[in-house]
């Protein structure tokens, strides 16, 4: 099984490319929510490390924006309790699919915490940071500073680039996406 990590800037398009390569995608930001609605002992663990923001179960989003916006530290703690779980639903999503050929990882911060492994193959979708805060201003939930403590923990472009296999450009229009995907699926499928 060949995994294929998806790389890039907060708002770049990782999730349209991710589930547009037409395998079996690990979306980290769809895990968390579930923890966040389902687990009770991440409920506790993080009760007890932010007893002033977390205060039921399930988690609300706005208990844990509240956290991460109050005290700078915050964020580290949140993830450091997050990502042992991820990793864990990573391994039995790596399981579950042991018999594809190719599974996806659309996972915020992959290099960041060490998540990938030799061999991964990593798409770095490339996109004018102008285009991605014109799209991301229009999300309902859009917040410029929690947007801004993200950026501050992720590495930076052009290291992402770097070890990348392949970068996409990303213009925003799906016929591009499309036509960059359909050649690195030729690539991979030599």
């Amino acid at each position: 099984m060949i995994r294929i990590g998806i790389l890039g800037d907060i708002g770049s398009g990782k999730s349209y490319v991710a589930n547009n390569l037409g395998y079996p995608v690990f979306d980290a930001d769809h895990e968390v929510a579930l923890l966040y609605k389902k687990n009770k002992k991440i409920f506790l663990k993080l009760k007890k490390i932010l007893p002033k923001n977390i205060k039921s179960f399930p988690i609300e989003k706005k208990e844990i924006i509240e956290a991460i916006l109050q005290k700078k530290g915050n964020l580290k703690k949140i993830i450091k309790i997050i990502h042992v779980e991820i990793r864990k639903k990573m391994k039995l999503f790596f399981e579950k699919n042991k018999n594809k050929k190719f599974v996806v990882l659309d996972v915020p911060l992959l290099l960041e915490n060490k998540l990938n492994k030799k061999g991964y193959v990593l798409i770095y979708v490339d996109s004018k940071k102008s285009d991605i805060l014109k799209k991301l201003t229009k999300r309902k939930n859009f917040n410029k500073i929690l947007f801004n403590k993200f950026k501050k923990i992720q590495l930076s472009s052009q290291y992402k680039m770097r070890k990348s296999n392949f970068i996409i450009k990303n213009d925003f229009t799906r016929k591009t996406i499309n036509n960059n995907i359909n050649k690195i699926l030729q690539n991979l499928n030599r």
